[in-house]
C-alpha cells in the first residue's frame, strides 16, 4: 500500500491509499478519481516525504552524520536570524506584497512571509523572483 498526497485543479489537497504507483496512474487514466471536497477529475500527485519504518538500530546515525546535521541546523538558525533582521515581516500577504514591489520600481526593499502553493504559483509566473527556505525553530 502507498499513500499519496493528491491535489485537484481547485487546489484542493487530500489524501489517498493506493495498492501501488500503478494503480494510481490506472485510476488517474480511466478518470476514477476526484476530489473529496469539488469532485473535479482533475487530480495530481503533489510533493509528499516518504515514510519509512524504522528501529531505534536502523535509525542511530553515527558521529560524522550527527555532526553534519548539527552544522546544517546551525546554518539553518543563522540564516533565520539574517532574514529576520533584514527583511520585513509581511505574514501572509506576502504575494500581495510581493506584487507591490515588483510593479512599483521605487519601493526596492526585502520581505518574507508565507503565502498558499497556488499564489507562489502565479508569483512565478508574473516573473517575480522568491525563494522557500527551511524555518528551523530557534528553540529546537
Amino acid at each position: 500500500m502507498i499513500k499519496y498526497n493528491l491535489n485537484c485543479e481547485n487546489s484542493h489537497e487530500f489524501e489517498s491509499w493506493f495498492s501501488d504507483s500503478k494503480e494510481f496512474e490506472k485510476l488517474r487514466r480511466k478518470n476514477l478519481l476526484e476530489c473529496i471536497f469539488c469532485k473535479s477529475k482533475k487530480i495530481k500527485k503533489s510533493i509528499m516525504s516518504p515514510s519509512l519504518a524504522r528501529t531505534k538500530k536502523s535509525f542511530q546515525l553515527n558521529r560524522k552524520d550527527k555532526n553534519q546535521l548539527l552544522k546544517f541546523k546551525r546554518d539553518l538558525k543563522k540564516l533565520r536570524n539574517y532574514v529576520e533582521k533584514n527583511f520585513e515581516y509581511v505574514g501572509s500577504n506576502f504575494a500581495s506584497k510581493a506584487r507591490e514591489i515588483y510593479y512599483d520600481k521605487k519601493r526596492k526593499k526585502n520581505i518574507y512571509g508565507s503565502t498558499t502553493k497556488k499564489e507562489r504559483e502565479q508569483l512565478i509566473e508574473e516573473g517575480i523572483e522568491l525563494m522557500s527556505i527551511p524555518w528551523v525553530d530557534k528553540e529546537n
